[in-house]
């Protein structure tokens, strides 16, 4: 099974546990993305990786028009479905995957994408896609969960990560990231990161681990190196706190 095929069934099944999944329903990000658009009713905004589009929510009060973006189309079956309850007139869903847009040059005002570039197949084809369809005055958010920089942590986080979800390409490091947006043809003007506090229980619900993926998860989590378990705070019932971060990105001036 090809990379997108394996994202498509892997969330598909999941889609509206997504959608109530406190991780991903709140946030001060989306307050932040709600503060960013505030008063933008030009704006157009491609939410790129929806998911069950809680970007898509938090913007489209401001904005004039949301298309949420998804691989998924048992996701965007919800998202659609969620903004009709919210009377989120102005969402629109789209089927897709983020390396190949199908949308003219320049027609976005924003882009973001939030949990989502860690299931791209390609996500250096995937921004220059976006860098294709943004204005030239336009900006790109990222939202994601980041590795740290030390090796150490940066092979537990991946392992666990896989394990849970057969469809987990990679978290990336911050400095990988800005190598990526760089060479796509951005600056990056904005960085914040934060800690991402994870129930496991939940996090494994979500995804229907299977029993023995869950049962090594438990095992790397007991067995890992004291530094390691202190950096991801990780606790008797694996409950723990990864990392997040806000990466905002322009084109360069003219």
């Amino acid at each position: 099974m090809d990379q997108q095929k394996l994202v498509d069934v892997q969330f598909g099944v999941a889609a509206m546990d997504y959608l109530q999944s406190p991780t991903h329903a709140q946030g001060a990000d989306l307050q932040r993305l709600r503060a960013l658009a505030d008063g933008q009713r030009d704006w157009r905004v491609l939410d790129l990786g929806c998911g069950a589009g809680h970007a898509s929510f938090a913007l489209a009060g401001e904005v004039m028009e949301v298309t949420a973006y998804d691989l998924s189309a048992e996701m965007l079956v919800v998202a659609a479905a969620e903004a009709q309850q919210r009377k989120l007139t102005n969402v629109r869903t789209q089927q897709g995957a983020a390396e190949t847009l199908p949308f003219a040059d320049a027609c976005f005002d924003l882009v973001v994408t939030r949990f989502s570039a860690h299931h791209w197949a390609d996500v250096p084809r995937a921004l220059r896609e976006v860098r294709r369809v943004l204005q030239p005055e336009g900006r790109l958010v990222v939202i994601d969960v980041i590795a740290p920089e030390t090796p150490l942590l940066d092979t537990l986080l991946q392992s666990i990560e896989v394990l849970r979800d057969a469809s987990h390409v990679r978290d990336y490091r911050c400095s990988e990231w800005e190598v990526m947006l760089v060479r796509a043809g951005f600056v990056v003007s904005d960085h914040q990161a934060w800690k991402l506090p994870l129930c496991f229980e939940s996090w494994i619900a979500r995804m229907r681990t299977p029993e023995l993926q869950v049962a090594a998860i438990r095992s790397l989590c007991a067995h890992a190196a004291t530094e390691v378990r202190d950096y991801f705070a990780i606790q008797p019932n694996n409950d723990c706190a990864i990392d997040a971060a806000w990466i905002e990105a322009v084109p360069p001036p003219a």
